[in-house]
């Protein structure tokens, strides 16, 4: 199990119950059934990621305009580092690929637990 700060359990809570309409998207369509288990607004560390699943060592971040602003890339160039020092692989994707591409952020998401886990079959149909 990761190390997380428990005052971060009642925000998390709290996102899992507003979640934007990309994660719920991507959750009810797609991470849900998913043969191995996600977990959305998941403690890890100072963070709360938006999906992670702890075999693959995965977490995936959607990311919408506000991420786009030099400061927002800063922190989250930041907030990945940090991420990735605990031995985790963090997938960016854009919410307008959610939209846009879906099928293929979902045949993104497989190749990488795939990858990074011990041979399943895909999910996708």
């Amino acid at each position: 199990m990761k190390a997380y700060h428990k005052e971060n359990i009642p925000l998390a809570k709290e996102l899992r119950k507003n979640m934007t309409p990309w994660e719920r998207k991507l959750w009810y369509e797609f991470l849900r059934q998913y043969p191995i288990r996600f977990q959305r607004q998941k403690c890890l560390g100072n963070y709360i990621v938006d999906f992670y699943c702890a075999r693959a060592r995965l977490v995936v971040e959607l990311d919408g305009s506000g991420h786009y602003t030099k400061q927002q890339q800063e922190m989250d160039a930041q907030r990945t580092q940090e991420l990735e020092s605990m031995d985790l692989t963090v997938l960016r994707i854009c919410n307008l690929d959610i939209d846009r591409n879906f099928r293929g952020v979902c045949e993104y998401i497989d190749r990488m637990i795939q990858m990074r886990s011990l041979p399943q079959s895909s999910s996708l149909p």
